[in-house]
């Protein structure tokens, strides 16, 4: 590993720590050189799928620019950047665990909006306009609304019967 102070290619690790569920090892090193320290992350390479978009085009998958879509849709909400990370890691997993060489750009959004839903309501409604292709008003309007019943059913208290 190259330190990213000095360029040395002579580091050596002094710790490492199993990151269960990023299912990654983090790994503290130190470099001889300089004296500095850093950490390393290290993830094994996966195949990543093609994803097929709705051009019919093929792409592979792309973590980053993943993560990216996600990043522009919570801009200024205050959403930690682990929970962003948390999310594109469980979409990743799910993909590699379907073991398909290819998959359709359509799920792979289903995801995102699935796991934006859950994480902030605004930063889902910003990924719909866009993915769903919510082009007016009246449209977003009803996805607030849809999203606003969702709530109030989730909150509501369940009718309880006399035991």
């Amino acid at each position: 590993m190259r330190c990213p102070f000095c360029g040395s290619e002579d580091t050596r690790v002094i710790d490492t720590t199993p990151e269960a569920e990023r299912r990654a090892v983090r790994r503290r090193r130190e470099c001889p050189r300089c004296l500095r320290r850093f950490t390393t992350i290290e993830r094994p390479i996966h195949l990543a799928p093609m994803v097929i978009k709705r051009d019919g085009r093929r792409e592979p998958f792309d973590r980053e620019k993943l993560l990216r879509g996600i990043q522009i849709a919570c801009a200024k909400r205050p959403i930690p950047a682990e929970a962003l990370e948390r999310l594109v890691e469980r979409i990743e997993a799910r993909l590699q665990a379907m073991g398909k060489s290819e998959i359709p750009s359509r799920q792979i959004g289903d995801m995102v909006i699935a796991g934006l839903k859950e994480l902030d309501e605004i930063a889902y409604i910003r990924y719909a306009i866009v993915y769903l292709g919510l082009s007016d008003l009246e449209s977003i309007r009803q996805e607030i609304d849809n999203l606003l019943e969702a709530r109030a059913r989730e909150s509501a208290p369940s009718p309880a019967g006399p035991a």
